[in-house]
């Protein structure tokens, strides 16, 4: 297997297809690869879709790579965009997630590899899609700590079910569930709770997909250091932190994360590389 990384700073399976990109004056990203590729030639693009721009490269590359006749071609596309938007809750907004697997279900990639999917509706609109569960990436991060005192937490009853795998592939750490409630129209967040009676001792590893601004977790963790928590710990598979982490250090002793979506030198953060031992790609 050949790599297309279309982002210099994330080349999770190794060195790639040479290229250049530039963007128009009028807007419009542009991608030429520059290596010879022949019709026994497997390819995966690597991408980052911080942005449309970005995802848009992506939609552009494997058009070129489609004219080389390329044996097969794969997408790694760890973070997919507008996962979050897989239902419409008020009248006149779009399905977001589906503008989006459309576009890439045009291109008609043999196999779409996605880590840590936010819901089952990403994986089912996306034709020959792969889910990488986060549990090699966790593994990774709790191989540092004493599993004796360890909780995972559950910040909704969305996450449940993927957290009790979690659980099982990590040999029966203890779940603790947690929910919140969401205004469908503002996004506020209210009336977190912890159904536990103590944490008393505990080491708390909140576990989630996404952390955007961070309100779910000091939300949460008010909650959980009321409960008597030792220590509040956040593991996300995809750390978008738009508003930085320094609010969050304040709360929580570690936060881990993938660079799933970007590149992160922050000090307060540990960001833990895709590679293949976290994906299990070979």
């Amino acid at each position: 297997m050949k790599y297309l990384n279309l982002d210099p700073e994330f080349t999770p399976f190794g060195e790639g297809i040479k290229f250049e990109s530039f963007v128009f004056k009028g807007g419009e990203p542009h991608i030429k690869i520059t290596e010879d590729l022949t019709p026994e030639d497997e390819v995966m693009i690597t991408c980052r879709a911080a942005s449309f721009e970005a995802f848009g490269t992506m939609l552009l590359a494997a058009d070129a790579l489609r004219r080389f006749d390329v044996n097969r071609m794969e997408l790694f596309i760890p973070y997919f965009p507008a996962a979050r938007q897989d239902r419409v809750m008020v009248p006149g907004e779009p399905l977001s997630v589906k503008v989006y697997a459309d576009m890439v279900n045009a291109m008609g990639f043999d196999k779409i590899w996605v880590f840590d999917a936010h819901s089952e509706v990403t994986p089912a609109l996306l034709e020959d899609c792969q889910v990488i569960p986060n549990h090699s990436f966790v593994k990774k991060v709790l191989s540092n700590f004493d599993l004796s005192d360890v909780v995972l937490v559950s910040p909704d009853g969305g996450a449940l079910k993927k957290i009790f795998k979690l659980s099982l592939a990590l040999g029966g750490v203890p779940v603790v569930e947690a929910s919140k409630k969401r205004d469908v129209k503002t996004g506020k967040l209210s009336s977190f709770h912890v159904y536990e009676d103590s944490l008393e001792g505990k080491i708390c590893f909140v576990v989630d997909d996404i952390c955007d601004g961070g309100g779910t977790f000091l939300g949460l963790g008010e909650q959980l250091l009321n409960k008597g928590a030792k220590e509040l710990n956040i593991i996300v598979s995809h750390g978008i932190f738009s508003k930085g982490v320094d609010h969050l250090k304040e709360m929580y002793a570690n936060i881990y994360s993938t660079d799933s979506f970007s590149t992160m030198n922050n000090p307060g953060l540990n960001q833990i590389r895709l590679d293949k031992e976290t994906t299990q790609i070979i």
